[in-house]
C-alpha cells in the first residue's frame, strides 16, 4: 500500500551537492516552488529567470511556498540563500544539480541544455520538469544525453511529494532519487518513457472521462467535481488504483474481484467516451468552472487548495497502510 511520510527528518546526504547550490531555471510556478522546497530544506539556490519583468515576483513567489512548507513540516528550521542571477551561465556555473523548468516546448529546453552542458561542472545531472515530454526528444541533441533525467513533479512541487523519473542511467537514477528524498518527496519511476509520464497519464484518463459527462450532459461540473472529491478522491489518497480494486475484492482480494467483477469492469471501460475539446464543450466546462468557482479568483482558490493538501497530509503523517 501507498504511504507517504510528509515531515520525516533528513537523513540522505548528497554528497555531489556538497557545499554546491542547485540552479533552478525558470522562475515560474514550479522553478518557484522548487527553490522554495531546496531552501526550506538548507539547500543554497541560483534562479535564473530569463524575462526580467517577471523576476520581481519571484522571492514573494517563494517566500509565500516556504510558509506553506514550514506550515506542514515545522522540524524545518534552517534555510538556505536563494540568490537571482541574470543570466544562466552564472546560476549554472557553481551547481551540482540543475533543475529545468522552462515552459514545455521542445526547441527550447534543447538550446538551454546546450548551454547548460558548456557552462555547468562536467558531468552533474540535469533534470527536466516537464509534464509531458520525453527523454529520448529532449536529449536528441545533448552532447551527453546520459546527463539529463526526466523529473516531473506535481503541482505545487512544494506542497506535492510526487516526482516521476526517467532515465536511461540507473545509476544516476538512483542518485536522484536519493536526492529527492533529501527534500521530502516521494520518488517514483518509470520502466521506459512514456508521454505525461504515469500520472498525468492517469489525471488525463479520469479528465477524459468528467469532460465526457460533461458533454454528454450526464452531470454537472460541479456534481462530477464533488463525486470525485467525496469518492475515489479520499480513497486514493491512501491507496492506489490497484490497491483500491484489492480492497474491493473482499477477503479474496484482487484474484476475486476480477474473477467475479471484471466482465462489469470491462462493460464500464467499454461505455466511456472520447470526447473532443470543441467550441460547445469548451464552453460548457468554462461555465461549469465559474459556477464552482462562486466568483472565487485564482489566487483564493490555489490557497484554498492548500491549505487543504497541508491539512491532508498532516492528518495521515502518523497513519501507516
Amino acid at each position: 500500500m501507498l504511504w507517504i511520510n510528509v515531515r520525516r527528518e533528513v537523513t540522505v546526504e548528497n554528497p555531489q551537492l556538497d557545499g554546491k547550490t542547485i540552479a533552478v531555471i525558470g522562475g515560474g510556478l514550479i522553478g518557484a516552488s522548487w527553490a522554495a522546497l531546496f531552501t526550506t530544506y538548507g539547500y543554497d539556490v541560483a534562479l535564473y529567470e530569463p524575462v526580467p519583468a517577471a523576476r520581481d515576483a519571484i522571492r514573494q513567489k517563494v517566500d509565500a511556498a516556504v510558509a506553506s512548507i514550514r506550515e506542514l513540516s515545522q522540524h524545518l528550521a534552517g534555510c538556505g540563500a536563494l540568490s537571482l542571477t541574470e543570466t544562466l551561465e552564472e546560476a549554472v556555473a557553481g551547481a551540482g544539480w540543475v533543475q529545468e523548468n522552462a515552459p514545455e516546448k521542445v526547441p527550447l529546453k534543447r538550446e538551454l541544455y546546450s548551454a547548460i552542458e558548456a557552462a555547468a561542472p562536467a558531468g552533474i545531472t540535469i533534470a527536466s520538469s516537464t509534464s509531458s515530454l520525453v527523454w529520448s526528444e529532449l536529449s536528441a541533441e545533448m552532447a551527453e544525453p546520459s546527463r539529463l533525467i526526466t523529473a516531473h513533479p506535481f503541482n505545487p512541487p512544494h506542497l506535492m511529494p510526487l516526482v516521476e523519473l526517467y532515465g536511461p542511467d540507473r545509476a544516476r537514477v538512483d542518485a536522484a532519487a536519493e536526492f529527492y528524498r533529501t527534500v521530502g518527496r516521494h520518488p517514483v519511476r518509470l520502466k521506459r518513457e512514456a508521454v505525461g509520464h504515469i500520472a498525468n497519464r492517469l489525471s488525463s484518463a479520469l479528465w477524459r472521462e468528467a469532460v465526457h459527462m460533461v458533454a454528454e450532459d450526464i452531470a454537472d461540473v460541479e456534481d462530477i467535481d464533488a463525486a470525485l472529491v467525496y469518492g475515489p478522491g479520499l480513497r486514493w489518497s491512501v491507496v492506489g488504483a490497484h490497491m483500491a480494486y484489492h480492497l474491493g475484492g473482499g477477503a479474496g482480494g484482487i484474484g476475486h474481484y476480477l474473477e467475479h467483477l471484471g466482465p462489469s469492469q470491462e462493460r464500464r471501460w467499454k461505455d466511456l467516451g472520447n470526447p473532443s475539446l470543441d467550441a460547445a464543450t469548451r464552453e460548457k466546462l468554462v461555465q461549469g468552472i465559474a459556477s464552482e468557482a462562486r466568483d472565487r479568483q485564482i489566487g483564493e482558490l490555489e490557497a484554498g487548495r492548500d491549505a487543504a493538501l497541508i491539512a491532508v497530509q498532516k492528518a495521515l503523517e502518523d497513519r501507516r497502510l
